[in-house]
């Protein structure tokens, strides 16, 4: 291989879930590289979930400072993934990257019933140097989800068989922006010919060297701006092809470009501002506790059932990193204390996989049970926080035999019947308390999140008047025997 200088550097990221700070590092580190080559000779691409609405400033501002931050950084090309697709809707969405200076690049998701929204093209091929560079973008297919966002999300594969076929004349190097996870860039790369390059993200992995397949580079930059990829693009003119030299570059020992921080700072302001509305004034604090009962949690799991007409509300207590004090409770209060962008839904599930998931909750191994992913964005799992429902156990019983009597609303409860419940959609990934997952006829409530519900019963002086009441109750035979 020519060792000369590339024809190309192509920089790319994924995943950097609104760490803003490393996205500005990044800045640094894509000016440093343009003054080295020219900014013709280098092309800076995003593989989506750059928003993340845990953090105030995308919160405060629905993704523009994130916009700015790529805009700033010269960027050139973006897909989405599913923390920008389903975390906002489709008018926050347009307000966002109507203000792009770079092409939104996602071939399998379209308005309903719609052509695709003028922001949003399916590729794009961009002159580099002397080669012409066509880029497909892919987004993870949730489809049930994005319908009730008022988006049609169609089979990735197909939408790249599809683009790479048109692009294949009238490019030089084809690259697919994948938000879809390395077990499909794998397969992609296998199933597809004409595809030279996949950059991908949604599963967080971290090739310090890429995959080959068949011909086929596959790339990706791991997570949260630690990294950013790098493909040296040259051209063998003699096979009349382009050939790849990959890496992963540690952001740690860059600096935050200036301009960068700057933006950071002004959206910062500006989101304090913005969440400072006061939502409520409490005469009473409200504690929340992971790892046991607490009026918050209760409050919360009050809400969903609720919100989705359900007969019991189930939550794990470690959706809420922290309770609320007395006195005026505002919106950035409830954004620090819930900040996961988790949506409440509705199923039937049966009592005996209610039973299983109550007797899980009294035992450590699950409540300190960390996890990662599916929206989470707490540390450990918690207990359960339950409405509805009143649960009489005895701490000294085995595992699993914990639980002496439930009742629902009064009945006593029965294992053999389906219940209508309402909860989260994380558990119907099959995260934390894995029975819930069995439930049918679910319903998801989009966009709400949990902490809409939180917000709505925080100003219902009856259920702040119940949520101190015990859902859970020590048995005390013991104590008399």
């Amino acid at each position: 291989m020519s060792m000369g200088a590339p024809e190309v550097v192509l920089l790319h990221s994924n995943d950097i879930h609104s760490r803003l700070e490393q996205a500005a590092r990044m800045a640094t580190y894509i000016a440093e590289t343009r003054r080295s080559y020219g900014s013709d000779h280098v092309l800076t691409v995003d593989i989506g979930d750059h928003m993340d609405r845990m953090r105030l400033e995308t919160e405060g501002s629905s993704g523009l400072v994130n916009i700015e931050l790529l805009n700033a950084a010269g960027y050139e090309a973006v897909t989405l993934g599913n923390n920008e697709g389903l975390t906002f809707t489709p008018e926050q969405l347009q307000e966002a990257y109507n203000g792009a200076s770079f092409a939104t690049v996602c071939a399998n998701m379209n308005s309903m019933g719609q052509d695709s929204p003028l922001w949003l093209m399916p590729h794009t091929i961009i002159r580099k140097g002397r080669l012409r560079i066509g880029l497909v973008g892919v987004t993870a297919a949730f489809a049930e989800f994005y319908r009730l966002m008022g988006w049609e999300v169609r089979d990735p594969l197909l939408a790249v068989s599809e683009q790479v076929e048109q692009l294949r004349a009238d490019s030089d190097v084809v690259v697919v922006m994948s938000h879809l996870g390395l077990t499909l860039d794998r397969r992609m790369a296998q199933e597809i010919a004409g595809i030279d390059l996949i950059l991908g993200g949604h599963t967080h992995h971290l090739l310090m060297e890429p995959e080959m397949i068949g011909e086929t580079c596959i790339c990706g930059a791991g997570k949260y701006g630690d990294y950013m990829g790098r493909v040296e693009i040259r051209w063998d003119d003699i096979a009349s092809r382009p050939m790849f030299r990959a890496s992963c570059v540690p952001m740690a020992a860059y600096e935050e470009q200036p301009e960068a921080a700057a933006i950071i700072g002004g959206f910062k302001k500006a989101a304090q501002r913005r969440l400072s509305r006061v939502v409520t004034r409490l005469s009473a604090a409200l504690p929340a506790r992971a790892e046991r009962e607490s009026p918050l949690g209760n409050l919360l799991a009050a809400g969903l059932r609720r919100w989705t007409d359900a007969e019991i509300g189930i939550v794990n207590a470690g959706q809420l990193l922290g309770g609320l004090a007395e006195g005026d409770v505002t919106e950035g209060d409830i954004h620090a204390l819930c900040p996961s962008p988790i949506n409440p839904c509705r199923m039937l599930l049966a009592g005996t996989a209610i039973r299983r998931a109550l007797e899980e909750a009294l035992l450590g191994e699950f409540i300190d049970k960390e996890i990662r992913g599916f929206g989470f964005r707490g540390t450990v799992l918690g207990t359960l926080a339950v409405d509805g429902l009143d649960i009489i156990w005895d701490p000294n019983r085995a595992s699993y035999d914990k639980i002496l009597s439930i009742t629902v609303q009064g009945e006593p409860f029965d294992d053999n019947r389906h219940y209508r419940i309402g909860t989260i959609d994380m558990f119907t990934f099959g995260i934390g308390y894995e029975t819930i997952k069995g439930g049918t006829e679910i319903q998801y409530f989009l966009p709400e999140f949990i902490r809409d519900v939180l917000s709505a019963e925080l100003v219902n002086r009856e259920a702040l008047e119940r949520c101190g009441a015990s859902r859970w109750h020590i048995s005390t035979l013991e104590s008399m025997n």
